[in-house]
């Protein structure tokens, strides 16, 4: 054998046996398991929301911050960094120190995002309130987290903010704007109420606006430095979807933090947001708001509460390049188009999130808005926004089939009942470790015990699944699955096949009891206008699902609706569905018969 035949030989010996020692190694490593790490290629910043309101101000002083479309008023950043330092200032004034808490009651006014901007600057800790709360959620709430003061609109639709406050509070009305004394109320001192009448009892938002001196306003940039990236900045009632809500304490380093990552990723620099979502909730204080802050983008509110036809109308006036909105938003929008067929032009971004999205929907808004990509972004209240999301880029499959990528500084695994990780692929409870995980829950030490261990990783609650790549997917909520049989069903994949139908807007679905099986799979379904209900029987459904759809996950029960209970952030609250089936109960069992 010549040289040149024995050195191929070698070589191919050489590589036979490497081969077989890949196969070796590979069949005796134990199988990859769902944990990943995306260290990211930004790092942390180490500042407050305040600090950052200047630094905007400095980069994008003459970019408009914020328009709100409803109330005609509009700041660029430069503006907005000297209307928020007088609301800071006028804080102090009444005598709120660093940690206390400011409630903020509202839709989506000017008020409440600069409220929220003052409470920051001056070192307090902004509450957000969902406006659709009555006396009792109210009073709940301001006593759960020691409010101090709060800032309301006088009326919104049928709510009277400032009515309610004097119900539960009757002492409002005797005292002094800035000194009320409740025994029912022991920490709330002061009413601020967006009026152009004098209340009782109350602050009018614009007085306050000039309630501080100008040396009191210049003395708001001295103590930016006195205010820790670790403390206090936001709390965020979770939906309370069920039971009292718990308060969720996040710090500025999570706001920031988050604010960045989402805009990097979602390429915001330089966009104008119709602001859909309220921004009580994550998605506007975080996902919004703070992108926006940190990336120089413009926010459009185009009403104070959700309104597809205005939203419509203002991605026209102002230009939008970019919507933010939740599933149920997009679904009222696409729907509004169709009727409407406003020209909207070519729109760069929908960004969607806050419950779990249909491929049909995302193909919808697509098609309907004339939106180039369709970002997700997933998280909880509890890990501040976002922990997934989309990376740019990513092809139509990825986003159709996943809530995106592990965002940046975030550790993630998918464990079993026992918590012990599973492999790659295959479905568990997400935990979650890093930079976005709450303070904890104000005042519930064994509440936040049970959702973050001592070792730091978050429970999400979450069936997901995590794959190496560092893609996810949402299974469905773990106190959401539904065991028919011994079958164990989640809701959502059978919702996503319902969304597919052509006569279906919206579906949802629940496990109700059944006597036999232990729970039964029922869909509450919104149909396209002209749909006849009652020709819309589990029958429909049963001819359509089948050869597509296990015989198991068939809803037996099919009930149409007009429209679905939810909150105002847009959650569904399953647990009306719940309580509406069982007033048709009996009447739909004996259909069945």
């Amino acid at each position: 054998m010549n040289s040149k035949l024995q050195t191929i030989s070698r070589y191919m010996l050489r590589q036979k046996c490497a081969l077989n020692a890949m196969r070796s190694i590979s069949t005796s490593m134990p199988t990859l398991i769902s944990h990943k790490h995306h260290i990211g290629k930004e790092p942390l910043v180490y500042r407050t929301v305040g600090q950052q309101l200047e630094l905007s101000a400095q980069d994008y002083g003459h970019v408009e911050a914020i328009v709100s479309c409803h109330e005609g008023k509009r700041y660029t950043f430069k503006s907005l960094l000297q209307e928020v330092d007088a609301l800071a200032a006028g804080f102090r004034k009444l005598g709120l120190q660093p940690g206390d808490a400011i409630g903020l009651w509202a839709p989506n006014y000017m008020h409440w995002y600069l409220g929220m901007m003052g409470a920051a600057r001056a070192g307090l800790t902004s509450v957000g309130l969902n406006p659709a709360y009555q006396g009792p959620e109210i009073a709940y709430c301001l006593n759960k987290v020691n409010v101090k003061a709060i800032i309301a609109p006088e009326t919104f639709k049928s709510q009277n903010y400032y009515e309610i406050l004097r119900d539960i509070c009757p002492e409002i009305s005797d005292a002094e704007p800035g000194k009320i004394r409740s025994e029912k109320f022991p920490h709330l001192q002061s009413v601020i109420i967006d009026s152009n009448d004098g209340l009782k009892g109350a602050l009018r938002f614009d007085d306050f606006l000039d309630l501080a001196n100008k040396s009191e306003r210049e003395e708001v940039a001295k103590i930016q430095k006195n205010i820790l990236p670790e403390s206090p900045c936001n709390i965020q009632f979770t939906s309370g979807t069920t039971g009292n809500p718990k308060a969720a304490c996040l710090s500025h380093h999570n706001f920031l933090n988050n604010g960045i990552h989402v805009g990097n990723r979602n390429e915001l620099e330089g966009e104008r947001i119709c602001v859909q979502v309220p921004m009580f909730h994550a998605f506007g204080v975080v996902i919004t708001i703070m992108a926006a802050l940190t990336k120089g983008a413009t926010m459009v509110l185009p009403a104070a509460g959700f309104s597809p036809k205005d939203s419509l109308q203002a991605i026209v006036n102002e230009k939008c390049t970019v919507i933010h909105g939740t599933p149920t938003m997009y679904v009222d929008l696409v729907n509004t188009q169709k009727k409407l067929q406003v020209p909207l032009g070519r729109i760069k971004k929908a960004i969607t999130g806050g419950a779990i999205v249909s491929p049909q929907l995302i193909k919808d808004v697509r098609q309907v808005l004339n939106v180039e990509t369709v970002h997700s972004v997933y998280g909880l209240t509890e890990t501040t926004g976002v922990i997934f999301q989309s990376l740019p880029g990513d092809s139509s499959d990825v986003v159709l089939n996943s809530v995106g990528h592990l965002t940046d500084h975030i550790e993630a695994k998918v464990v079993d009942e026992e918590g012990r990780c599973v492999p790659f692929g295959q479905p568990g409870e997400l935990c979650v470790r890093g930079y976005t995980t709450m303070l904890g829950y104000h005042g519930d030490e064994a509440k936040t015990k049970e959702t973050i261990g001592n070792d730091r990783w978050l429970r999400t609650g979450d069936q997901f699944v995590l794959e190496a790549n560092g893609y996810g997917r949402i299974v469905g909520r773990l106190k959401e699955m539904l065991i028919r049989g011994g079958e164990n069903i989640f809701p959502k994949e059978i919702e996503d096949f319902l969304n597919s139908h052509p006569q279906i807007i919206e579906a949802h679905v629940i496990g109700v009891p059944d006597e036999r099986l232990g729970e039964e799979v029922c869909a509450y379904v919104r149909l396209e206008e002209g749909v006849d209900p009652a020709s819309f029987t589990a029958a429909t459904v049963k001819a359509y699902a089948k050869g597509k759809l296990a015989h198991f996950k068939v809803p037996r029960y099919v009930i149409p609706i007009t429209a679905f209970p939810k909150t105002t952030s847009g959650k569904i609250q399953k647990f009306k569905l719940v309580e509406d089936f069982k007033t048709k109960e009996t009447e739909l069992k004996a259909a069945r018969a």
